[in-house]
Protein backbone atom coordinates (compact mmCIF):
# COMPACT_ATOMS: atom_id res chain seq x y z
CA UNK A 1 0.00 0.00 0.00
CA UNK A 2 1.15 3.45 -0.77
CA UNK A 3 0.33 6.52 0.94
CA UNK A 4 -0.42 9.96 -0.95
CA UNK A 5 -1.04 13.07 0.12
CA UNK A 6 -2.63 16.09 -1.83
CA UNK A 7 -1.45 19.66 -1.41
CA UNK A 8 -3.68 22.82 -2.42
CA UNK A 9 -1.55 25.87 -3.36
CA UNK A 10 -4.12 28.87 -2.77
CA UNK A 11 -3.66 32.62 -2.13
CA UNK A 12 -4.78 34.65 1.62
CA UNK A 13 -5.19 38.06 0.71
CA UNK A 14 -7.07 40.57 2.51
CA UNK A 15 -9.96 42.63 0.42
CA UNK A 16 -7.69 45.72 0.55
CA UNK A 17 -4.72 43.50 -0.96
CA UNK A 18 -7.06 42.43 -4.44
CA UNK A 19 -6.42 43.95 -7.43
CA UNK A 20 -8.85 46.84 -8.32
CA UNK A 21 -10.21 44.25 -11.25
CA UNK A 22 -10.79 41.95 -8.07
CA UNK A 23 -12.43 44.14 -5.82
CA UNK A 24 -14.69 45.39 -8.74
CA UNK A 25 -15.47 41.13 -9.28
CA UNK A 26 -15.85 40.94 -5.48
CA UNK A 27 -18.08 43.66 -5.35
CA UNK A 28 -20.64 42.32 -7.81
CA UNK A 29 -20.33 39.10 -5.99
CA UNK A 30 -21.55 40.72 -3.03
CA UNK A 31 -24.10 42.78 -5.02
CA UNK A 32 -25.35 39.79 -5.95
CA UNK A 33 -26.29 38.43 -2.85
CA UNK A 34 -28.64 41.10 -2.74
CA UNK A 35 -31.01 39.11 -5.50
CA UNK A 36 -30.90 35.90 -4.10
CA UNK A 37 -34.21 34.19 -3.07
CA UNK A 38 -33.08 32.34 -0.27
CA UNK A 39 -36.12 32.15 1.87
CA UNK A 40 -35.66 28.63 3.45
CA UNK A 41 -31.97 28.30 4.17
CA UNK A 42 -31.73 32.18 4.55
CA UNK A 43 -27.93 31.47 3.21
CA UNK A 44 -27.43 34.31 1.01
CA UNK A 45 -24.95 33.53 -2.21
CA UNK A 46 -23.77 35.74 -5.20
CA UNK A 47 -21.16 35.29 -7.64
CA UNK A 48 -20.04 37.22 -10.14
CA UNK A 49 -17.60 36.03 -13.12
CA UNK A 50 -15.44 37.89 -15.06
CA UNK A 51 -15.00 37.10 -19.21
CA UNK A 52 -11.92 36.90 -21.18
CA UNK A 53 -13.23 40.43 -23.07
CA UNK A 54 -13.56 42.07 -19.56
CA UNK A 55 -17.53 41.56 -19.36
CA UNK A 56 -18.99 41.17 -16.05
CA UNK A 57 -22.14 38.96 -15.30
CA UNK A 58 -23.44 37.89 -12.07
CA UNK A 59 -25.91 35.67 -10.37
CA UNK A 60 -27.34 34.42 -7.19
CA UNK A 61 -28.97 31.24 -5.17
CA UNK A 62 -32.59 30.76 -6.10
CA UNK A 63 -33.90 28.25 -4.16
CA UNK A 64 -37.59 26.41 -4.02
CA UNK A 65 -39.64 24.65 -2.13
CA UNK A 66 -39.74 22.00 -3.89
CA UNK A 67 -35.91 21.11 -3.40
CA UNK A 68 -33.53 20.58 -5.24
CA UNK A 69 -34.90 22.59 -7.86
CA UNK A 70 -33.60 26.09 -6.76
CA UNK A 71 -29.88 26.68 -8.07
CA UNK A 72 -26.89 27.71 -7.04
CA UNK A 73 -25.50 30.91 -7.43
CA UNK A 74 -22.19 29.53 -9.22
CA UNK A 75 -24.38 27.52 -11.75
CA UNK A 76 -26.60 30.55 -12.46
CA UNK A 77 -23.68 32.60 -12.92
CA UNK A 78 -22.00 30.21 -15.24
CA UNK A 79 -25.24 28.89 -17.21
CA UNK A 80 -25.80 32.49 -18.13
CA UNK A 81 -21.89 33.26 -19.10
CA UNK A 82 -22.07 30.22 -21.21
CA UNK A 83 -25.57 30.75 -22.96
CA UNK A 84 -24.99 34.78 -23.17
CA UNK A 85 -21.66 34.94 -23.95
CA UNK A 86 -20.53 31.59 -25.37
CA UNK A 87 -17.56 32.24 -27.24
CA UNK A 88 -16.55 34.44 -24.30
CA UNK A 89 -14.23 32.25 -21.67
CA UNK A 90 -14.36 32.71 -17.60
CA UNK A 91 -11.51 34.28 -16.59
CA UNK A 92 -12.41 34.62 -12.87
CA UNK A 93 -15.20 33.73 -10.65
CA UNK A 94 -15.77 35.38 -7.10
CA UNK A 95 -18.17 34.28 -4.82
CA UNK A 96 -19.56 36.22 -1.63
CA UNK A 97 -22.46 35.05 0.78
CA UNK A 98 -24.69 36.30 3.14
CA UNK A 99 -26.45 34.99 6.42
CA UNK A 100 -29.73 35.09 7.51
CA UNK A 101 -28.52 38.36 9.31
CA UNK A 102 -27.44 40.42 6.77
CA UNK A 103 -23.98 39.79 7.44
CA UNK A 104 -20.94 38.69 5.33
CA UNK A 105 -19.47 35.59 6.26
CA UNK A 106 -16.28 35.88 8.14
CA UNK A 107 -14.63 32.86 6.56
CA UNK A 108 -15.36 32.05 2.69
CA UNK A 109 -17.24 29.22 1.59
CA UNK A 110 -16.67 26.96 -0.83
CA UNK A 111 -18.77 25.85 -3.44
CA UNK A 112 -20.85 22.62 -3.20
CA UNK A 113 -20.11 19.91 -5.65
CA UNK A 114 -22.25 20.15 -8.12
CA UNK A 115 -20.82 23.48 -8.85
CA UNK A 116 -17.42 22.33 -8.85
CA UNK A 117 -18.50 20.15 -11.61
CA UNK A 118 -20.18 22.97 -13.81
CA UNK A 119 -17.03 25.53 -12.80
CA UNK A 120 -14.74 22.81 -14.03
CA UNK A 121 -17.55 21.94 -17.35
CA UNK A 122 -16.45 25.16 -18.17
CA UNK A 123 -12.55 25.51 -17.13
CA UNK A 124 -12.34 22.94 -19.96
CA UNK A 125 -15.23 23.93 -22.34
CA UNK A 126 -12.66 26.88 -23.26
CA UNK A 127 -9.14 24.88 -22.54
CA UNK A 128 -7.90 27.66 -19.88
CA UNK A 129 -8.10 28.29 -16.00
CA UNK A 130 -10.97 29.38 -14.48
CA UNK A 131 -9.45 31.75 -11.22
CA UNK A 132 -11.65 31.74 -8.66
CA UNK A 133 -11.93 33.84 -5.79
CA UNK A 134 -13.88 32.96 -2.59
CA UNK A 135 -14.71 35.90 -0.35
CA UNK A 136 -15.03 36.52 3.53
CA UNK A 137 -14.88 39.18 5.58
CA UNK A 138 -11.56 38.15 7.39
CA UNK A 139 -9.55 37.18 3.98
CA UNK A 140 -10.39 36.07 0.30
CA UNK A 141 -8.96 32.46 -1.33
CA UNK A 142 -7.41 33.11 -4.92
CA UNK A 143 -7.36 29.40 -5.58
CA UNK A 144 -5.72 29.22 -9.24
CA UNK A 145 -8.03 27.05 -11.07
CA UNK A 146 -10.57 24.43 -10.62
CA UNK A 147 -8.35 21.25 -10.60
CA UNK A 148 -7.57 22.59 -6.89
CA UNK A 149 -10.73 22.49 -5.69
CA UNK A 150 -12.22 19.06 -7.17
CA UNK A 151 -8.63 17.21 -7.34
CA UNK A 152 -9.44 13.59 -8.89
CA UNK A 153 -12.40 15.14 -10.93
CA UNK A 154 -14.33 13.59 -13.56
CA UNK A 155 -14.61 15.11 -16.69
CA UNK A 156 -15.47 13.84 -20.81
CA UNK A 157 -11.39 12.72 -20.92
CA UNK A 158 -12.85 9.81 -18.50
CA UNK A 159 -15.84 9.27 -21.04
CA UNK A 160 -12.82 8.00 -23.59
CA UNK A 161 -11.68 5.18 -21.92
CA UNK A 162 -15.46 4.11 -22.19
CA UNK A 163 -15.32 3.83 -25.59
Amino acid sequence: MQERNITLAYRLYTYEELSATDRELVDAARQATRSSYAPYSRFHVGAAARLADGTVVSGSNQENAASPSGLCAERTTLYYANSRYPDQPVDTLAVAARNGRGEFVTAPISPCGACRQVMLETERRFGRPLRILLYGTQGVYELPDVETLLPFSFDASVMEILK
